[in-house]
């Protein structure tokens, strides 16, 4: 199954988290968490891991008026929560891969009515921010 809506620019690792979070925020997210897997592994693992990694942000998008909706419709999903998106550039490498989580897999593990509406909203509101970070970035 693929879990992921991706896309991949040839923007510099940092205009593709700038671009990213403009887009995110143009579609009613916010971030609610930011974890920067590469300073987490240099400080836990050592920098010679984080630097096989490269840099590699997720953010944790959430749109309030959707989370509300899926929460009311199933209080479990809080655990599939918040969107996640993923910014990443291996180390040498020339392009910067974003990617957010398909919001169906929500209405795959959930099953209770009403998911698959709010799913279907974020799916929308995921893709148009991915689309406009493309068309951004192509400029």
């Amino acid at each position: 199954m693929n879990y992921a809506h991706s896309i991949t620019l040839s923007a510099p690792f940092d205009e593709a988290v700038r671009l990213t979070r403009e887009a995110l925020a143009a579609q009613g997210f916010g971030i609610l968490t930011e974890i920067d897997v590469n300073a987490t592994f240099a400080a836990k693992l050592g920098p010679e891991v984080a630097a096989t990694l490269g840099d590699y942000l997720i953010l944790g998008a959430c749109n309030p008026p959707l989370a509300h909706r899926a929460i009311t419709a199933d209080p479990n999903i809080g655990l599939l929560l918040p969107c996640n998106v993923v910014v990443r550039r291996g180390p040498g490498a020339t392009e910067t891969l974003i990617q957010a989580i398909d919001p169906a897999t929500m209405v795959q593990l959930s099953g209770q009515e009403g998911i698959q509406a709010v799913a279907d909203e974020a799916d929308t509101r995921l893709r148009a921010a991915l689309d406009s970070v493309q068309a951004t970035a192509a400029e």
